[in-house]
């Protein structure tokens, strides 16, 4: 019994922490706004992909909103729907594409320690080693929507200090 409490509480703590790493990363410094994730759809029977889980978010970051610093443990695409994201990269880095994934247009790099602009209707796509943060500088609201193969299990982005 005594065991079975200790391991209850052992994974209490685990999910706790697990909670507010999360809500840390997609998180506002101070009194500003906060960005709001929102899962649309998710499956871990992925062909080719054992042990992943794909999913579909769609992200709304406000005016003033940002993104603190952060990778995810898998690949990511993401798809500007509407406004301008300021993006920033601390390691690896992203193109900055424009258009249907089949004939896309490279629009630019933003490598490690520069930041740029992602706007509507552009997309990159992240990948492990990309270490990055995200802001709305813009005056209307910015709406991500993302595609992610993590690792089952894994949290939607991990925090970089």
């Amino acid at each position: 019994m005594r065991r079975l409490h200790l391991l209850l509480v052992v994974a209490a703590i685990g999910l706790l922490g697990t909670g507010i790493l999360v809500g840390r990363v997609i998180a506002q410094a101070g009194d500003a706004p906060s960005a709001e994730r929102l899962p649309l759809a998710e499956s871990t029977r992925v062909k080719g992909a054992s042990g992943r889980t794909l999913g579909l978010s769609k992200v709304t970051i406000p005016v003033g909103g940002q993104i603190a610093l952060h990778h995810h443990k898998g690949t990511q695409a993401a798809f500007i729907q509407s406004g301008t994201l300021t993006y920033t990269v601390k390691s690896g880095s992203v193109t900055v594409m424009k258009g249907p994934a089949d004939r896309a247009t490279v629009l630019r790099k933003i490598k490690s320690g520069q930041t740029g602009k992602i706007g509507a209707g552009q997309w990159i796509v992240e990948q492990p080693s990309t270490i990055h943060r995200a802001a709305n500088k813009g005056s209307s609201k910015v709406v991500i929507f993302l595609v992610t193969l993590l690792r089952s299990g894994a949290p939607p982005s991990t925090p970089n200090d």
